[in-house]
């Protein structure tokens, strides 16, 4: 079941259930990707269509942020829980694992990737790292063409939205991986740059929070929060509100 939150199809599942719909994208024959918007790809979505359109359109839609779960309850149309993109991409690692799976990770400055990477195996013995890369590229065709010499069976594309979510769409297919994933800053959490909140404050759906007490210039990012919720209460008041779709 979809439900659309502010024009986005979001896929309504729990974490488990996200983490076994995963499962079944990375074990196939075929590419998949996967998207995690959160207030600010919203936002952005909703100037830029093409990108809209790339979110829509992806085989798994999870809500990744509590301003999404929050604008879901004020449209009356509420989502069982928020699924990390972070906590996502944890649970694909340990499917991988589970497979012997191969895996490549793109995006961040130099050396992160590979501390990534390192750090990764580190508790997933069983993966094959078949390649990493930078986010600092001009030319995405002989990086596609890297990834694809790789193999890769589940592609990290951590080069910050919408950038990352339109690069999977144009080479993904090329990749020849099963399950690509845009993660944002996330390999700089598994290369340890940064230090995600603690449980507690991610069980309040206060992250948001503690990551603006540990980088205060991402206080023009987290007031993208409450513009999301303001866009909800306005579209539930125009009468806008309750739309699901399968």
């Amino acid at each position: 079941m979809k439900t659309n939150i502010l024009d986005i199809q979001f896929d309504n599942l729990t974490r488990e259930e996200a983490r076994q719909a995963g499962a079944e994208l990375l074990r196939s024959s075929d590419f998949h990707y996967a998207v995690t918007p959160n207030p600010e790809f919203i936002l952005t979505a909703d100037k830029d269509l093409e990108f809209q359109k790339i979110l829509n359109q992806a085989d798994l839609v999870l809500p990744d942020g509590i301003g999404v779960v929050y604008s879901a309850k004020i449209l009356g149309t509420p989502l069982k829980e928020r699924v990390a993109g972070f906590d996502f991409a944890c649970d694909m690692l340990d499917v991988l694992d589970e497979m012997g799976g191969r895996l490549y990770l793109l995006g961040s400055k130099p050396g992160v990737a590979e501390e990534a990477g390192r750090r990764i195996l580190e508790q997933h013995p069983n993966i094959v790292l078949c390649g990493v890369h930078d986010g600092y590229f001009q030319d995405s065709d002989p990086v596609a063409h890297e990834v694809a010499q790789a193999q890769p069976d589940l592609l990290f594309v951590c080069l910050g939205a919408p950038k990352q979510e339109k690069w999977i769409t144009r080479f993904g297919l090329l990749t020849g991986a099963k399950l690509a994933i845009g993660l944002g800053g996330a390999l700089d959490v598994f290369a340890g740059n940064v230090e995600r909140a603690p449980e507690q404050w991610q069980k309040l759906g206060m992250e948001w929070a503690y990551r603006l007490v540990k980088e205060p210039k991402r206080i023009g990012r987290m007031a993208k929060l409450p513009l999301v919720l303001v866009k909800a209460a306005g579209r539930r008041a125009s009468g806008r509100g309750k739309q699901r779709v399968l």
